[in-house]
C-alpha cells in the first residue's frame, strides 16, 4: 500500500482508496498541482493498494481467460477481494467501467460531501462479475470511450471530488462560478494584455459595472450552454434569460458548437 498524503491536524482529511495493478500511473499526479496541495495540506489522502501484492502464485497473477471463449484476458476475483479486505477501505467503493453510472459534477458533489470512497480500476478486459456484484457498492464511467484501464478514469474522480474540498481552492468562488454548476457551461474568462493581436477584451469586463458584468457572463453561459451543449438544459430558457442570450451580440468566442471536457483549475 501506497499511501499519498497525511491526514490535516483536526483528522478530517478525505480518504479516497484505489485498487490498481498500475499505482505509478498514479503517483506523479498525485503529487502535482492541485491535488499535490491538499495532500500537503491534509484535507484529502489517497491510498494506493496493489492486488498484486495479494496473489499466491510466483509470477503475481491477477488475469486468466474468460470462461466460455473470448479474446483477452479478465482480472480474477480473489487478488481483488483480498486486498479490499485487508484494509477495509473506505465505502462507496466503486468500479470504474463502462456499465457504470456516468460520472458528472452532481455526482462528485456527491462523493465530496462523504468522509471518503473508493475505487477499483479494471484492466484487460474487465473484472470477473463477482467483483460488481459482490464486493463493489456501484459502478462509475468517466464518458462512452474505451481506455486502457481505470488508472485514468480514477485521476479524473479524484481531481474532480477533491476540489470541491473546503479549503482546497484559492478562490472559493472558483468551484461554485464554473461550468457545469447550476447546468451550465462557465462564460468566457479574459485576462492581460487588453489587446492581443488585435483581439480586444469585451468592454464591459473593463467597466467596473458589477451588474453589467454580472449579465454578461451569465448571457454567455447561457448562450454558450444552447449552442454547444444543449443536452445540459433540461427546461427552456425564461423570458429574462433569452433577453441576456440576446445582449450578448456577435458571434461566440472559443469553439464551435461540441463537447468537450473542462480545464479549469
Amino acid at each position: 500500500m501506497i499511501a499519498t498524503g497525511l491526514p490535516g491536524a483536526t483528522g478530517s482529511a478525505v480518504r479516497i482508496d484505489v485498487f490498481t495493478i498500475f499505482p505509478e500511473y498514479l503517483t506523479a499526479p498525485l503529487e502535482a498541482s492541485l491535488l499535490g496541495r491538499a495532500r500537503d495540506d491534509g484535507l484529502v489522502e489517497v491510498r494506493l493498494h496493489d492486488p498484486r501484492d495479494h496473489t499466491t502464485d510466483r509470477h503475481r497473477s491477477v488475469d486468466d481467460a474468460p470462461f466460455g471463449g473470448g479474446a483477452g484476458m479478465v482480472m480474477r476475483p480473489e487478488p481483488l477481494f483480498a486486498a479490499v479486505e485487508a484494509v477495509s477501505p473506505p465505502r462507496p467503493l466503486l468500479l470504474l467501467g463502462a456499465a457504470g453510472r456516468r460520472f458528472d459534477q452532481a455526482y462528485a458533489r456527491d462523493l465530496a460531501g462523504g468522509p471518503g470512497f473508493s475505487l477499483v480500476c479494471g484492466r484487460y478486459e474487465g473484472v470477473d462479475q463477482r467483483v460488481a456484484d459482490h464486493l463493489c457498492d456501484g459502478e462509475v464511467s468517466v464518458g462512452d470511450f474505451v481506455l486502457a484501464g481505470g488508472e485514468a478514469a480514477a485521476l479524473v474522480v479524484i481531481e474532480a471530488v477533491t476540489r470541491l474540498l473546503a479549503g482546497v481552492m484559492g478562490n472559493v468562488e472558483s468551484a461554485v462560478d464554473e461550468s457545469f454548476s447550476g447546468g451550465l457551461l462557465e462564460y468566457p474568462q479574459y485576462t492581460r494584455p487588453r489587446e492581443f493581436r488585435g483581439w480586444t477584451v469585451p468592454e464591459v469586463l473593463l467597466s467596473g459595472d458589477h451588474e453589467r458584468i454580472r449579465r454578461w457572463r451569465r448571457g454567455w453561459a447561457l448562450r454558450r450552454t444552447v449552442e454547444r451543449r444543449p443536452d445540459l438544459l433540461d427546461r427552456p430558457l425564461t423570458p429574462e434569460e433569452e433577453r441576456l442570450v440576446a445582449e450578448t451580440g456577435g458571434p461566440a468566442p472559443g469553439p464551435g458548437p461540441g463537447p468537450g471536457a473542462g480545464s479549469e483549475g
